[in-house]
């Protein structure tokens, strides 16, 4: 089965016509993706800012469209998603408010339901440049699954909540699962370039992948994500005893994850 061939590996291409072509139909369990936001277009360049470490604007070329192909894109990449999971596989979404909508309305279409919305509060997200509008502290995750008899491990969610009641015992998942609070990637597990700058604008962290994985699949599990990047996904479902697939087009990410993959970074 080509399917076997491809395990915990990564597919270089588009993962439109991939997700439509190459992956069978109904044998991943768990879809992790964090697709372009559409946020790209302008430069800002703070490399001398003093309250937070530089910061650059995302301005990369795979973030632009208008807003029409935007639509086409998002309608594409999860009607193949939709195809390629189980009957009571999981989609979660990376998002922000820009594109949260868009991402609703087109995952209702295509037929898949909405579990949750996690609020991933950036504990050292970057202060208020502008000073026109609220801070921006926050990105989603939409947790979506394609019909019943979903996969939700809630012990070892609970497990996974570093909050304690006062007596030390676990407690319940809502002061922690809709708001967490994890710090946007830094240090060691910040994956940079040549000329010091972080080697792709958006990549998450791996405590926000390991809640996930754990949530939604078992070990031995398919995890698949369609917008690989350096490899954040396929680096904890290997930790974590899953199989993985990625998948993504931007050569040189495509370099960076297979040395990380191989180093275990």
């Amino acid at each position: 089965m080509f399917l076997n061939l491809i395990k915990n590996e990564i597919i270089s291409g588009d993962c439109i016509p991939i997700l439509k072509n190459q992956i069978e139909a109904e044998s991943v369990h768990l879809i992790f993706s964090d697709p372009p936001y559409n946020l790209s277009g302008t430069n800002l360049d703070l490399r001398n800012n003093k309250t937070g470490g530089a910061f650059y604007k995302i301005n990369e070329e795979w973030d632009k469209f208008n807003y029409n192909d935007y639509i086409k894109f998002t309608q594409e990449w999860l009607s193949g998603c939709y195809r390629v999971l189980l009957s009571n596989g999981s989609l979660y979404v990376s998002c922000t408010q820009h594109n949260i909508g868009e991402i609703l309305t087109e995952s209702r279409k295509i037929g898949f339901k909405l579990n949750n919305i996690l609020t991933w509060y950036k504990t050292n997200a970057m202060p208020n440049i502008t000073k026109r509008t609220f801070t921006h502290s926050t990105e989603f995750v939409c947790w979506f699954v394609k019909g019943k008899n979903w996969v939700f491990n809630y012990n070892d969610v609970k497990d996974f909540n570093p909050n304690r009641t006062k007596d030390g015992n676990k407690k319940q998942m809502r002061d922690f699962l809709d708001f967490i609070e994890i710090p946007i990637v830094q240090g060691q597990e910040r994956i940079k370039g040549e000329n010091g700058r972080a080697a792709h604008p958006t990549q998450k962290p791996e405590k926000l992948l390991e809640l996930i994985i754990l949530a939604s699949s078992n070990i031995n599990d398919l995890v698949l994500d369609p917008f690989f990047g350096t490899g954040t996904t396929g680096k904890v479902a290997a930790n974590l005893n899953r199989n993985w697939i990625g998948i993504e087009k931007n050569n040189s990410y495509i370099e960076i994850a297979k040395e990380r993959l191989k180093s275990k970074r």
